[in-house]
């Protein structure tokens, strides 16, 4: 089994790179894959020379995993922050892992930021995104708006009177 580290770089099965983009990869589950030899600024690099686009999420994800070992807790909390990763990124890189080790077993906490690796400069609107019509805003309140939302404005009247009479309190202490 690989040693997974932070800054470590992993690619979804059949992601498409720039043609002259040669990367060696090592199998890893679910569909990704290590690239080897490659660290994400590398990667950057590489496939902005080639003409294509990358976007970088920062914040990611994080997940946690448990293990007998120090390498089976952070491939179980990589694992189940893959499996979370929305299928519009193409690639992620261990960013940060903190182990935690019990009597018993280890805790790894695994976070990753995702990447989009594409070609063209404008990213595709992803399709559940088209399906939902858009929905005028409706401009007065119903009529039993009364009924429905007994303490609507009654909260200004009250920051009125309380703004005028502090400064009516401030006006008579000087």
């Amino acid at each position: 089994m690989r040693i997974i580290t932070e800054l470590n770089v992993l690619l979804r099965a059949r992601t498409a790179l720039p043609s002259g983009l040669r990367i060696t990869t090592e199998e890893f589950r679910e569909g990704w894959s290590f690239m080897l030899a490659f660290n994400a600024q590398q990667l950057i690099d590489r496939v902005q020379s080639c003409g294509w686009n990358i976007i970088r999420i920062a914040e990611g994800l994080q997940a946690c995993g448990v293990g007998d070992t120090s390498q089976e807790a952070i491939a179980s909390g990589l694992r189940l922050a893959l499996i979370r990763m929305s299928k519009r990124f193409n690639a992620v890189e261990v960013k940060y892992i903190e182990l935690t080790k019990y009597p018993w077993f280890y805790l790894a906490r695994v976070r990753v930021c995702p990447f989009r690796i594409h070609q063209d400069a404008v990213l595709p609107v992803p399709d559940e995104f088209l399906s939902s019509p858009i929905l005028h805003r409706q401009r007065r309140l119903p009529h039993d708006a009364d009924v429905l939302y007994p303490h609507f404005g009654s909260a200004m009247p009250q920051i009125r009177q309380m703004l005028t009479s502090s400064r009516t309190a401030e006006a008579g202490q000087q």
